[in-house]
Protein backbone atom coordinates (compact mmCIF):
# COMPACT_ATOMS: atom_id res chain seq x y z
CA UNK A 1 0.00 0.00 0.00
CA UNK A 2 1.46 3.27 -0.87
CA UNK A 3 0.52 5.31 2.34
CA UNK A 4 1.49 8.57 0.53
CA UNK A 5 -1.60 8.73 -1.18
CA UNK A 6 -3.69 9.27 2.27
CA UNK A 7 -3.85 13.21 3.72
CA UNK A 8 -4.45 13.76 7.16
CA UNK A 9 -6.96 12.35 9.23
CA UNK A 10 -9.39 14.96 10.67
CA UNK A 11 -9.85 14.02 14.39
CA UNK A 12 -13.35 14.54 15.36
CA UNK A 13 -13.85 14.98 18.92
CA UNK A 14 -17.58 14.01 19.12
CA UNK A 15 -17.09 10.85 17.27
CA UNK A 16 -15.08 7.60 18.38
CA UNK A 17 -11.87 6.91 16.86
CA UNK A 18 -12.57 3.95 14.68
CA UNK A 19 -16.17 5.82 13.26
CA UNK A 20 -13.69 8.65 12.06
CA UNK A 21 -11.51 6.01 10.54
CA UNK A 22 -13.50 4.15 9.07
CA UNK A 23 -15.32 7.56 7.17
CA UNK A 24 -11.98 8.47 6.17
CA UNK A 25 -11.12 4.94 4.47
CA UNK A 26 -14.47 4.39 3.00
CA UNK A 27 -13.84 7.52 1.16
CA UNK A 28 -10.89 6.86 -0.02
CA UNK A 29 -11.86 3.65 -1.16
CA UNK A 30 -14.91 5.90 -2.83
CA UNK A 31 -13.12 8.23 -4.73
CA UNK A 32 -10.64 5.55 -5.63
CA UNK A 33 -7.66 6.52 -3.64
CA UNK A 34 -7.71 3.60 -2.19
CA UNK A 35 -8.14 0.89 -4.96
CA UNK A 36 -9.62 -2.42 -5.69
CA UNK A 37 -7.40 -5.14 -4.84
CA UNK A 38 -5.43 -2.85 -2.78
CA UNK A 39 -3.96 -4.31 0.57
CA UNK A 40 -4.81 -2.58 4.23
CA UNK A 41 -1.99 -3.37 6.67
CA UNK A 42 -3.16 -2.04 9.80
CA UNK A 43 0.29 -0.78 11.22
CA UNK A 44 1.06 1.31 8.36
CA UNK A 45 -2.50 3.04 8.14
CA UNK A 46 -2.16 3.71 11.81
CA UNK A 47 1.23 5.50 11.20
CA UNK A 48 0.21 7.27 8.07
CA UNK A 49 -3.14 8.59 10.28
CA UNK A 50 -1.39 8.89 13.57
CA UNK A 51 -3.60 6.58 15.54
CA UNK A 52 -3.06 3.45 17.31
CA UNK A 53 -4.38 0.00 15.37
CA UNK A 54 -7.45 -0.60 17.45
CA UNK A 55 -9.55 1.88 15.48
CA UNK A 56 -8.00 0.73 12.60
CA UNK A 57 -8.74 -2.47 13.26
CA UNK A 58 -11.96 -1.27 14.12
CA UNK A 59 -12.60 0.06 10.62
CA UNK A 60 -11.66 -2.37 8.46
CA UNK A 61 -13.71 -4.60 10.14
CA UNK A 62 -17.07 -2.45 9.50
CA UNK A 63 -15.43 -2.13 6.03
CA UNK A 64 -15.79 -5.62 5.60
CA UNK A 65 -18.95 -6.08 7.12
CA UNK A 66 -20.78 -3.00 4.63
CA UNK A 67 -18.54 -5.12 1.51
CA UNK A 68 -15.99 -2.83 1.22
CA UNK A 69 -13.14 -4.84 2.00
CA UNK A 70 -12.39 -8.63 1.76
CA UNK A 71 -10.34 -10.42 4.21
CA UNK A 72 -8.29 -13.25 2.70
CA UNK A 73 -7.08 -15.87 5.30
CA UNK A 74 -3.64 -15.95 5.69
CA UNK A 75 -2.82 -12.77 3.67
CA UNK A 76 -4.99 -9.87 5.12
CA UNK A 77 -7.68 -7.37 3.99
CA UNK A 78 -8.04 -6.17 0.64
CA UNK A 79 -9.92 -3.63 -0.74
CA UNK A 80 -12.92 -5.31 -2.62
CA UNK A 81 -13.87 -5.43 -5.92
CA UNK A 82 -16.94 -4.59 -7.79
CA UNK A 83 -17.38 -7.71 -9.92
CA UNK A 84 -19.90 -7.85 -13.23
CA UNK A 85 -22.55 -9.10 -11.01
CA UNK A 86 -22.11 -6.31 -8.31
CA UNK A 87 -22.49 -3.66 -11.25
CA UNK A 88 -25.63 -5.34 -12.90
CA UNK A 89 -27.45 -5.36 -9.19
CA UNK A 90 -26.75 -2.22 -8.58
CA UNK A 91 -28.07 -1.22 -12.45
CA UNK A 92 -31.12 -3.00 -12.26
CA UNK A 93 -32.17 -0.73 -9.34
CA UNK A 94 -31.22 2.41 -11.00
CA UNK A 95 -33.19 1.62 -13.96
CA UNK A 96 -35.82 1.88 -12.12
CA UNK A 97 -35.05 4.92 -10.08
CA UNK A 98 -34.14 6.70 -12.93
CA UNK A 99 -36.52 6.71 -15.22
CA UNK A 100 -39.31 7.24 -12.38
CA UNK A 101 -37.15 10.28 -11.78
CA UNK A 102 -36.71 11.74 -14.78
CA UNK A 103 -40.49 11.53 -15.14
CA UNK A 104 -41.46 12.94 -12.21
CA UNK A 105 -38.69 15.73 -12.58
CA UNK A 106 -40.00 16.78 -15.99
CA UNK A 107 -43.33 17.52 -14.52
CA UNK A 108 -41.38 19.28 -11.26
CA UNK A 109 -38.33 20.67 -12.24
CA UNK A 110 -37.73 24.76 -11.95
CA UNK A 111 -36.45 27.05 -14.66
CA UNK A 112 -33.58 27.32 -11.77
CA UNK A 113 -32.93 23.47 -11.76
CA UNK A 114 -33.14 22.87 -15.38
CA UNK A 115 -30.24 26.18 -15.98
CA UNK A 116 -28.21 24.59 -13.07
CA UNK A 117 -28.82 20.57 -15.06
CA UNK A 118 -27.42 22.68 -17.92
CA UNK A 119 -24.76 24.43 -16.59
CA UNK A 120 -23.55 20.43 -15.48
CA UNK A 121 -23.99 18.95 -18.83
CA UNK A 122 -21.47 21.29 -20.23
CA UNK A 123 -19.10 21.25 -17.21
CA UNK A 124 -19.33 16.94 -17.98
CA UNK A 125 -18.80 17.59 -21.92
CA UNK A 126 -15.92 19.60 -20.99
CA UNK A 127 -14.35 17.04 -18.37
CA UNK A 128 -14.52 14.81 -21.32
CA UNK A 129 -12.77 16.68 -23.98
CA UNK A 130 -10.11 17.35 -21.06
CA UNK A 131 -10.44 13.46 -20.49
CA UNK A 132 -10.44 14.21 -16.48
CA UNK A 133 -12.19 11.17 -15.43
CA UNK A 134 -12.32 12.20 -11.69
CA UNK A 135 -13.83 15.83 -12.85
CA UNK A 136 -16.44 13.27 -14.97
CA UNK A 137 -17.02 10.97 -12.12
CA UNK A 138 -18.34 13.17 -10.11
CA UNK A 139 -20.40 15.58 -12.11
CA UNK A 140 -21.86 11.99 -13.57
CA UNK A 141 -23.23 12.18 -9.99
CA UNK A 142 -24.08 16.15 -9.64
CA UNK A 143 -26.37 15.54 -12.99
CA UNK A 144 -28.35 12.27 -11.25
CA UNK A 145 -28.03 14.16 -7.92
CA UNK A 146 -29.84 16.99 -9.49
CA UNK A 147 -32.84 15.04 -11.34
CA UNK A 148 -33.55 13.27 -8.05
CA UNK A 149 -33.73 16.27 -6.28
CA UNK A 150 -36.00 18.01 -8.60
CA UNK A 151 -38.80 15.21 -8.48
CA UNK A 152 -39.31 16.91 -4.65
CA UNK A 153 -40.17 13.51 -3.33
CA UNK A 154 -38.00 12.88 -0.22
CA UNK A 155 -38.28 9.23 0.05
CA UNK A 156 -37.10 8.72 -3.52
CA UNK A 157 -34.38 11.13 -2.40
CA UNK A 158 -33.71 9.54 0.93
CA UNK A 159 -33.70 6.14 -0.73
CA UNK A 160 -30.99 7.37 -3.31
CA UNK A 161 -28.86 8.88 -0.54
CA UNK A 162 -28.69 4.87 1.11
CA UNK A 163 -27.73 3.80 -2.44
CA UNK A 164 -25.02 6.77 -2.56
CA UNK A 165 -21.76 4.75 -1.87
CA UNK A 166 -23.07 1.85 -4.39
CA UNK A 167 -23.61 4.04 -6.77
CA UNK A 168 -20.91 5.63 -6.58
CA UNK A 169 -18.49 2.45 -6.52
CA UNK A 170 -19.99 1.62 -9.95
CA UNK A 171 -19.14 5.14 -11.13
CA UNK A 172 -15.54 4.52 -10.11
CA UNK A 173 -15.38 1.35 -12.06
CA UNK A 174 -17.37 1.90 -15.10
CA UNK A 175 -15.47 5.19 -15.43
CA UNK A 176 -12.03 2.74 -14.83
CA UNK A 177 -13.13 0.00 -16.96
CA UNK A 178 -14.98 1.84 -19.94
CA UNK A 179 -14.64 4.88 -22.18
CA UNK A 180 -17.62 5.17 -24.08
CA UNK A 181 -18.02 8.74 -22.96
CA UNK A 182 -19.74 10.08 -26.12
CA UNK A 183 -22.66 7.70 -25.09
CA UNK A 184 -22.51 9.35 -21.76
CA UNK A 185 -23.07 12.46 -23.41
CA UNK A 186 -25.52 11.65 -26.04
CA UNK A 187 -28.07 10.30 -23.19
CA UNK A 188 -27.88 13.20 -21.11
CA UNK A 189 -28.41 15.63 -23.93
CA UNK A 190 -31.50 13.49 -24.73
CA UNK A 191 -32.69 13.16 -20.67
CA UNK A 192 -32.18 17.00 -20.14
CA UNK A 193 -34.21 17.94 -23.49
CA UNK A 194 -36.95 15.71 -22.58
CA UNK A 195 -36.98 17.56 -19.12
CA UNK A 196 -36.95 21.15 -20.59
CA UNK A 197 -39.65 19.99 -23.12
CA UNK A 198 -41.74 18.37 -19.92
CA UNK A 199 -41.86 15.54 -21.75
CA UNK A 200 -42.34 12.69 -19.32
CA UNK A 201 -42.80 9.67 -21.47
CA UNK A 202 -39.66 10.70 -23.20
CA UNK A 203 -37.39 11.46 -20.12
CA UNK A 204 -38.49 8.24 -18.74
CA UNK A 205 -37.73 6.33 -21.78
CA UNK A 206 -34.33 8.44 -21.87
CA UNK A 207 -32.81 7.74 -18.85
CA UNK A 208 -34.06 3.42 -18.67
CA UNK A 209 -32.50 3.72 -22.10
CA UNK A 210 -29.36 5.35 -20.88
CA UNK A 211 -28.79 2.82 -18.04
CA UNK A 212 -29.67 -0.21 -20.13
CA UNK A 213 -27.23 0.91 -22.43
CA UNK A 214 -24.37 0.65 -19.97
CA UNK A 215 -26.02 -2.80 -18.62
CA UNK A 216 -25.98 -4.31 -22.09
CA UNK A 217 -21.61 -2.91 -21.79
CA UNK A 218 -21.43 -4.41 -18.56
CA UNK A 219 -22.91 -8.01 -19.53
CA UNK A 220 -20.53 -8.41 -22.79
CA UNK A 221 -17.30 -7.27 -20.00
CA UNK A 222 -18.90 -10.18 -17.77
CA UNK A 223 -18.82 -12.72 -20.87
CA UNK A 224 -15.06 -11.59 -21.65
CA UNK A 225 -14.10 -12.08 -17.71
CA UNK A 226 -15.90 -15.10 -17.44
CA UNK A 227 -17.96 -14.29 -14.66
Amino acid sequence: MNNSKLGTLEIRNYKPLGEVVFEYLRESILNGTLKPGERLMEIALAEQLGVSRTPVREAIRKLEKESFVEMIPRKGAYVADLTAKDIIDVLEIRILLEGFASSLAAQRMSEEELMSLRETLEAFNDAVSRHDRQAMIDLDNTFHDKIFDATKNNKLIEIVKDLHDQFQRFRLTYFTEFDNYPEIQKWHQKIYDAIRSSDVNAAKEAAEQHVQLIMDLVMNWKEKRNE
